[in-house]
């Protein structure tokens, strides 16, 4: 998902549209690629509450539908080496760090070919040849964690960044504040980046948030924030750009505050009766982050068609996942025993 170099006229008219408050404009291979990925997490995420209404996934399942641009952006600003870690709303970071979507969607149904060999389910599961080191059903806890594997960067001597991604509830946790306190004071590159979808389980931030734009919660550590359209992913691969360099360089961390929206409820157990229907069309109607590129792409010539061959694919791919899942055999219990302190 790395972003073609550029030219030098191009990185300049680039930074003078986001002077102007405009993020910069993409290739049209970069538009096609962050269609791909974000239709991946879309279709994925659809299916999954599918097979959940049928039993097949049990215990806790968050989707991250509506909130795709954010973790397919931000990997277009990484390299190979860099890490991500995150909560309990992670099917989507999974897919966009690589990991097959067979073995994701094998592990929400408790099958041993799942990333966790079915013991962790939707919210603990881990891929060490992807440097994604898991989802964190504890609230916050991923945020210490992350801290940790930048200080292991620095310690190390290399120059991968880190990325912790929680949430705007997860923001008002006490270890969020102990770890961003570290990271300033030994200068460790890690990004955390805030995904404010508005509702901390059920609590509209407004209620809940003394102080409502996270961008600056770093304030007292000297720690740079910035607010982020996350609905675009543009603006979101602008953001992540700038704060991956000034993790590079050597400057400490970096505060993201991406402003999304869920479409579902904060788990499939969660009606969203604490919001309006008109809310959630509205904002599917005027800021999806599939449709916006898929416009961009339609404007410039792409056939409707083309566009409709990319999803049917995307379809297939997440089709042939489900159908491994729910024909994989269970894990024998003997795993009960493996892959746990004792």
């Amino acid at each position: 998902m790395a972003a073609p170099k550029k030219s030098v006229a191009k990185e300049t008219s680039q930074e003078a549209a986001q002077e102007a408050g405009s993020p910069p404009e993409f290739t049209r291979d970069q538009e096609l690629s962050a269609l791909r990925h974000m239709l991946l997490i879309r279709r994925f995420e659809e299916k999954a509450g599918q097979l959940y209404g049928m039993g097949a996934i049990g215990g806790f399942c968050h989707l991250y539908i509506g909130q795709e641009a954010i973790v397919v952006g931000m990997q277009m600003a990484l390299k190979k080496g860099d890490q991500v870690i995150t909560g309990y709303r992670d099917h989507g970071h999974m897919l966009a760090t690589g990991m097959e979507a067979k073995g994701v969607m094998a592990e929400l149904t408790g099958r041993h070919g799942g990333y966790s060999k079915g013991k962790g389910g939707s919210m603990h599961m881990f891929s060490k040849e992807r440097n994604f080191f898991g989802g964190h059903g504890i609230v916050g806890a991923q945020v210490s964690l992350g801290t940790g594997l930048a200080f292991a960067n620095r310690y190390r001597g290399n120059d991968f960044v880190s990325l912790a991604y929680f949430g705007d509830g997860a923001s008002n946790q006490g270890q969020v504040y102990e770890s961003f306190n570290m990271a300033e004071l030994w200068k460790l590159p890690v990004i955390y980046i805030i995904e404010n979808n508005r509702y901390a389980m059920g609590t509209s931030v407004t209620r809940s948030s003394a102080q409502t734009d996270f961008s600056k919660r770093g304030i007292s550590f000297n720690i740079p924030g910035e607010q982020v359209d996350g609905m675009d992913v543009r603006a979101v691969k602008a953001a992540g750009d700038k704060a991956v360099a000034w993790c590079r360089a050597g400057n400490g961390p970096f505060i993201l505050e991406m402003q999304t929206y869920r479409y579902r409820g904060h788990s499939m157990s969660d009606p969203a009766k604490y919001r309006t229907r008109e809310e959630v069309d509205k904002v599917r109607h005027d800021q999806d982050p599939i449709e916006m590129v898929r416009n961009r792409l339609l404007a410039a010539k792409m056939s409707e068609q083309d566009l409709k061959a990319i999803d049917a694919e995307v379809r297939e791919i997440v089709n042939a996942a489900a159908d491994f899942a729910q024909h994989d055999p269970e894990p024998d219990p003997a795993e009960l025993w493996t892959d746990v302190y004792r």
